[in-house]
């Protein structure tokens, strides 16, 4: 894949957001709408494209943990507040590749992770469990080893404790549970078809009615 290419070219190893979203993209993995922007004079232009309300987001391949360094702004919802988000996100950046990602704010109370790892023994593993800021708390989580049928990803989710936030609850959609079925093993065929994949980190996925979005994700390279 070009994009994977170029960044091994130019000696990293990490995708920014925005990259490894378009990766996930190419596998048809839903992703969020969403315009990189590096200039402020092209904000307005943004928010027409993607339409409010919004989040702003640092993206930089140098930057992973975006909460921690106040690079996310959420719920903006006018040219105003856009500029300046975008203005407070650029001061809070290091590094020289700095940017802006003006997303879609994606409504939805559930919120889970898939990942992938390069395993030395078994070749890419894929990870699904509870996601947002309690993965790393919680480590609610299922591994299986690529590539993935149908069933293997279902029983992942079942092997979750928290299973049951899949289910129609306290007024929620039941999650699409083929869609999740779909990433689960897309994932997988990611990692047996790019050898360069070291690991894929998709977090959140936010079940937004039944159907899940990739809100954030990283590609780290070997």
């Amino acid at each position: 894949m070009k994009l994977i290419e170029k960044a091994l070219e130019e000696g990293r190893k990490t995708l920014s957001e925005y990259e490894s979203k378009q990766v996930l993209a190419v596998y048809q993995i839903p992703v969020t709408r969403e315009v990189l922007v590096d200039d402020v004079k092209d904000i307005t232009k943004a928010t027409q494209e993607i339409g409010y309300p919004l989040v702003l987001k640092g993206c930089s391949y140098e930057v992973s943990h975006k909460t921690e360094k106040g690079m996310i702004r959420v719920d903006i919802r006018s040219d105003k507040e856009a500029r300046a988000a975008f203005e407070e996100i650029m001061t809070n950046m290091d590094g020289s590749e700095k940017a802006v990602l003006v997303q879609e704010m994606v409504k939805g109370k559930r919120e889970l992770v898939i990942g992938l790892t390069r395993d030395a023994q078994f070749g890419p593993c894929v990870m699904f469990g509870l996601g947002g800021i309690f993965t790393e708390i919680l480590k609610d989580i299922s591994f299986r080893v690529a590539p993935l049928e149908k069933r293997d990803a279902l029983e992942m989710m079942q092997d979750i404790k928290g299973h049951k936030i899949l289910e129609a609850v306290r007024g929620m959609e039941a999650a699409d549970l083929d869609a999740l079925s779909e990433i689960l093993i897309t994932v997988g065929r990611i990692g047996l078809e790019n050898e360069r994949i070291k690991e894929i980190d998709i977090n959140p996925v936010i079940i937004s009615g039944s159907k899940p979005v990739a809100v954030d994700a990283l590609i780290v390279l070997s």
